[in-house]
C-alpha cells in the first residue's frame, strides 16, 4: 500500500481546513517552565491509576522542541493547529498572577504558528486542572464557574489578538463522567453525586466563560464534545443503549442546543444535581459560533442486571478494532454529523479529533501504518458524505500530531502521525503523515 489517501484537497469545499491536534499535558512536559501541579500530576503518582505509573513530567518535551514540532505541522501541509493551554502552567495556583515563563512560551508558540502560515485553534481546558482548585472540589464545586471564567479571560487578554478560534472545554463527558463516576481519569472519583454536579458545572463554566469572552471582543468561540455511535448489543438491550446515548451523546449537546437535559439521564442524575440547576439552562443555551466533534468508534451497550443505574455494560463487537479495542465504524461519523446539523441548524461544525492507535514501530528508518491510512481515508469519505448531505462541516483535525502521553494508558497507545521514540524523543514521520503531505501540498498560505 502506498502512503496516500484516495481524496484530494480539491474534493473538499474552498476554505475547508485540515489540521492536527494535541493537548498541553500530553506533549509539553509538566516538569518544565515553572508549571504548577495539576490533578493529573498527582493522579499519576498514585499507584494503580496509570500504566507503569508513567507521568507527563517529560512527555514529548514540546516545551523545548516546539519549533521543530511546528515545522513538522507546516511541512505536512496543515492549515491549522489545534493545541491547548495548560491551566496549571499559566496559573500555577489556579488563579492570581500568571507565570511569566508560561506567557513567554505560549507567545512563542502562537507566533510560531502564524509565522508558518497556520491558524491557531486554542482549547482552554484539556483536563489539566490546577491541584489547588482540585483540593477545593474542582468540577464538583460551583465556584469553578468563576475560576474558569477568570482563567479564560487571562488567556484572552494575553493571547486573544492572535487566535483564529477558541474552544472553552474539550470533551466535558470525560471531564465529568469518565473522571467522577467511572473513575478512570483524574481526579479518579467514583461518586454519582460528584459526577452529576460536574456534568452540570462543566456547562455553567463554559457558558459564563463564553459570555465573558464575547464581552472582551473574542470571536469564533465554541466547545468540543465527544461522540460515539452507540447501539444495543442485542434485542432487549435498547434501554441500556438509550441511557448511554443520553449520557454520552445527548446530555451536553441538547443542553447547548435546546436548554434541556434528556429524560433518560435525568432518571439517574436529577436527584444529585445542584439546587436550582434548571435556572442555569437558559445561560447554557447561549449561541455558539461553531461546535467541535470528536469521533472515534462504535460502542455496543448491554443491560447489566443487578447493577445500580445506569445498569449498562459494554460488549465487544465484531468490527475491526484499533489497539484501544475501539470498533471502527466510519459511517457513524457521517451519521453523527448529520444529526448535529439538525440539532444545531446552520452552525458550523468541525471534526476536531479523529484518529486511531496502532502498533507502530520503526523499520529501516520508516514507520509503515497502512491501517491508519485506511482509517483516515474512510473517515474523510464520511466527512465528504456529510458535506454532500448539506452538513456545514468546515474542517478536519487528526488526533494526534505525535505519539504522546495517553493519560491513564501512559505511553503505550500510539495515535500520532509522527512516531516519538520513548527514550531519545526523536521524531519520525509515519506513512500516514506522508499521506497528508501528498493530499495537502502545495498549501496556499493565507494573506498576511
Amino acid at each position: 500500500m502506498t502512503a496516500t489517501f484516495s481524496h484530494k484537497r480539491t474534493d473538499f469545499p474552498d476554505g475547508f481546513l485540515f489540521g492536527a491536534a494535541t493537548s498541553a499535558t500530553q506533549i509539553e512536559g509538566t516538569a518544565f517552565g515553572g508549571a504548577g501541579a495539576s490533578h493529573w500530576d498527582t493522579f499519576a503518582l498514585t499507584p494503580g491509576n496509570v500504566v507503569r505509573a508513567e507521568t507527563a513530567a517529560r512527555a514529548c518535551d514540546h516545551y523545548h522542541r516546539w519549533a521543530e514540532d511546528l515545522d513538522l505541522v507546516a511541512a505536512a501541509g496543515f492549515d491549522a493547529y489545534r493545541f491547548s493551554i495548560n491551566w496549571a502552567r499559566l496559573l500555577p495556583e489556579g488563579m492570581g498572577a500568571p507565570n511569566p515563563a508560561a506567557i513567554s512560551f505560549y507567545d512563542r508558540l502562537i507566533d510560531g504558528m502564524l509565522e508558518r502560515g497556520m491558524q491557531p485553534f486554542i482549547t482552554l481546558y484539556h483536563w489539566d486542572l490546577p491541584s489547588t482548585l482540585a483540593h477545593r472540589g474542582g468540577w464538583a464545586n460551583r465556584d469553578i464557574t468563576g475560576w474558569f471564567t477568570d482563567y479564560a479571560l487571562t488567556v484572552q487578554r494575553r493571547f486573544g489578538d492572535r487566535l483564529a478560534s477558541t474552544a472553552t472545554l474539550n470533551e466535558p463527558w470525560c471531564v465529568a463522567w469518565l473522571s467522577h463516576f467511572l473513575g478512570l481519569h483524574a481526579p479518579g472519583l467514583r461518586d454519582i453525586s460528584a459526577a452529576a454536579r460536574a456534568m452540570h458545572f462543566t456547562l455553567t463554566a463554559h457558558a459564563e466563560a463564553l459570555a465573558a469572552l464575547r464581552a472582551e471582543g473574542a470571536k469564533s468561540l465554541g466547545i468540543v464534545l465527544n461522540f460515539e455511535h452507540i447501539e444495543p448489543a442485542s434485542p432487549g438491550d435498547e434501554g441500556a443503549a438509550a441511557t448511554e446515548e443520553a449520557l454520552f451523546n445527548r446530555w451536553f449537546a441538547e443542553a447547548l442546543a435546546l436548554g434541556r437535559y434528556p429524560a433518560e439521564a435525568l432518571e439517574g442524575l436529577e436527584r444529585w444535581l445542584p439546587a436550582r440547576w434548571q435556572a442555569d439552562l437558559d445561560t447554557i443555551r447561549a449561541p455558539l459560533d461553531w461546535l467541535g466533534v470528536n469521533y472515534y468508534r462504535r460502542a455496543l451497550k448491554a443491560t447489566a442486571p443487578g447493577s445500580p443505574w445506569p445498569a449498562s455494560r459494554e460488549v465487544e463487537g465484531p468490527l475491526p478494532k484499533t489497539t484501544m479495542g475501539w470498533e471502527i465504524l466510519p459511517d457513524g461519523l457521517a451519521d453523527r454529523l448529520t444529526k448535529l446539523a439538525q440539532l444545531f441548524p446552520g452552525l458550523p461544525l468541525y471534526v476536531t479529533e479523529n484518529g486511531m492507535s496502532a502498533n507502530d514501530h520503526i523499520h529501516d528508518g520508516a514507520v509503515a501504518d497502512p491501517e491508519r491510512i485506511a482509517y483516515v481515508d474512510a473517515h474523510l469519505a464520511a466527512c465528504r458524505a456529510a458535506i454532500a448531505a448539506g452538513v456545514p462541516l468546515k474542517g478536519y483535525f487528526y488526533w494526534s500530531l505525535m505519539d504522546n502521553y495517553e493519560w491513564a494508558l501512559g505511553y503505550d497507545k500510539r495515535f500520532g502521525l509522527i512516531h516519538v521514540d520513548s527514550e531519545s524523543l526523536k521524531r519520525t514521520p509515519k506513512w500516514s503523515y506522508q499521506a497528508f503531505q501528498h493530499m495537502l501540498l502545495p498549501r496556499t498560505l493565507p494573506s498576511r
